[in-house]
This record gives structure tokens, sequence and C-alpha cells, in this order.
């Protein structure tokens, strides 16, 4: 079976566009795939964590993947930092990788902003580690998002010159895996701007810890516009917080946006406002319910954790012993 690994960061405050864009995606790759699923705890730290936020936040995604679907048994499920083959073998990518390719990476630009030469190492060479996360498992295939792509591309240039610099046929190039039309969730305060958990308004987002009766306030408050819903997609054309609910909808029932205004056209906001409330309550009450459940309990979710990085570095130790040998490094 093809191995496909997948990574998030555990930055806190997990909400409805982190399950859409991502998590959702990777419960439907376990049928297919032998997973290994990573909370990048490593590359969190390329900008400052308070200790304590970073171990409940580690705690708090990995709840989140099992409570929406995520088996720890028959997949992998561990964080970064618990094997070490992540950041020995970044190490050697950062000397097989050429500054001239991480000077091109845009994300890197983006994320440091004008205060560019205050930006950690760590920030900068964050390519490397991606490159590590997945080679050193030999995965074949890597869920990616837009802002992602870019990396992948030099994780395939890093295992290409790896291998043409030592001769050998080692790591694998591995291919992306588009998972189709990708979910772009906005704010429910302002339709222009993507959900963000750094929004000061908490009413602007769906968080993945958020109750019944919470879920159903923030839908029914979403900013929305006086015109009843249109019965075909070019007509949320210019109505940002329209398309925006939309789109959720949709989402979550599995649906494409033409059925869902098909259904619902001519409709006024304040009854669509119901039917959404209905859907959101349905597929997230559980999940969050179980998220409150098993972050209750520490000692499971560590014992989880630790028991999937037994499990990777089962996996990445032969790997990376066979790196150290092809590099030349002496091993006992």
């Amino acid at each position: 079976m093809e191995r496909v690994f997948s990574g998030a960061q555990p930055t806190g405050n997990l909400h409805l566009g982190n399950y859409l864009g991502a998590i959702r995606n990777w419960v439907t790759l376990q049928k297919d795939f032998e997973c290994i699923f990573c909370v990048v705890d490593l590359h969190a730290i390329t900008v400052w964590q308070e200790p304590n936020e970073l171990r409940s936040n580690i705690r708090e995604l990995a709840a989140s993947m099992i409570a929406s679907g995520i088996d720890p048994e028959k997949h992998v499920l561990f964080n970064q930092s618990q094997v070490s083959a992540h950041a020995e073998l970044a190490w050697i990518f950062n000397c097989v990788a050429r500054i001239g390719w991480l000077n091109r990476m845009t994300q890197f630009k983006e994320k440091a902003g004008k205060n560019r030469e205050n930006a950690s190492l760590g920030l900068y060479a964050y390519p490397s580690l991606m490159a590590a996360d997945i080679l050193a498992y030999k995965a074949t295939h890597v869920p990616v998002g837009e802002d992602q792509k870019q990396h992948l591309e030099l994780t395939r240039d890093i295992a290409i010159k790896f291998n043409n610099d030592f001769g050998v046929e080692f790591f694998p190039q591995p291919d992306p895996l588009i998972l189709g039309p990708a979910t772009r969730v906005m704010s429910l305060r302002d339709g222009s701007k993507k959900m963000s958990k750094s929004d000061a308004s908490d009413m602007s987002r769906i968080n993945m810890t958020d109750d019944a009766d919470t879920l159903a306030k923030k839908i029914r408050k979403a900013k929305t516009d006086p015109e009843p819903l249109p019965s075909e997609a070019a007509g949320l054309e210019g109505r940002p917080e329209a398309k925006n609910l939309i789109t959720i909808y949709a989402a979550l029932t599995d649906a494409n946006v033409a059925d869902v205004l098909a259904e619902h056209g001519g409709t006024q906001f304040s009854g669509f406002k119901q039917a959404l409330t209905d859907v959101v309550v349905e597929k997230l009450a559980p999940i969050t319910e179980e998220m409150a459940r098993l972050k209750a309990d520490n000692t499971y979710i560590d014992a989880i954790l630790a028991k999937g990085a037994e499990r990777a570095n089962a996996i990445a130790q032969p790997i990376l012993k066979e790196v150290k040998e092809i590099v030349g490094f002496l091993n006992s």
C-alpha cells in the first residue's frame, strides 16, 4: 500500500477551516493508504510558543484528529519531536538544499514580513524539515494545499539531488495528493477574509471546541446581505458572505454549490441560516463533544502519541541508518 505523510502544526484554537481544509480529508485517506499523521511541534517553534500552551495545543490537535475519525490503531499518529529522525535528516537536507532554493520560498517572505532580519533561522529552514518529515518515511504521497505546493516541489528537488550526489536511487519523489477543490472557509464577520484563530472576534469563526448552542448563535449572527439567495452560482459574485455560508453548507453536506443553490435559491437568509445551523450542529457537535472527552484525559492522549512515536521510529530509524551509511557517517 502506498504511504501518505500528513502533518499539522499545534497552533491552538482549531476552527472549521482547519477541519474542512485538512483533517476531514485525512480521514478519507485511511481507506486507500498507509497513513502517517504527525503533530508537527518542531515546526511550531519556528515562532515563539509558550511551553505549557504548546503542550496543551499538541494534545488538543491529537484529540481533534481522533475525534474527527483518525484511527491511531490502524494508522500512525504521533508528535514530531518524539522521533529524532526528523531533526537528524533535516540537518542532512540542510546540507543538500541550496540557499537559492530557500530564497525562492514565498511562505518565509510572507511569514517573516518586513521584520525578516529578526525571523528565526528555523522559519527560514522550515522547508528542509518538511522534506525530512516526508522522506524519513519514504512517503509516496502528500496531501497539500496551495500554500504548501512549493515546499513539496522543494522536497522532490532535495530527493533528486541527494540521489544524484551519492549515485543512489534511495529517496522517492513524493507526489501531491490534490483532494478535489479546496474548501476555503471565510470569516463569519467579513466574507473577504479567511477564517482565522487570530481574529479578535470569536464570533468570526466556528471553533472545534464550540458547543451546540454556541454554534447556533454564531451562524444566526453571521454577517449576510439583504437579498435572498440566488438560484445559480453566478449570483454569488460580489456577495462574499453569502458565498461563504453556501460554501460551508456544501462542504459539510458533501454537495456542490450548484445543488445547494438549486435547493435553497430564493430563500431568505433567516431560513437558510436555520438549515445551515442544523447541518453544522449535526456534523460538528459529536466531534466537539468527543474532543472535550479526550482532552480531559491527558494520560490517554499521551499514551497514543507515545505508541505512535514507537511505530514511527520503527519505520524511520532503518531509513535514517541507510542515509547515514550513504553519506559516509560512522555508525556502530
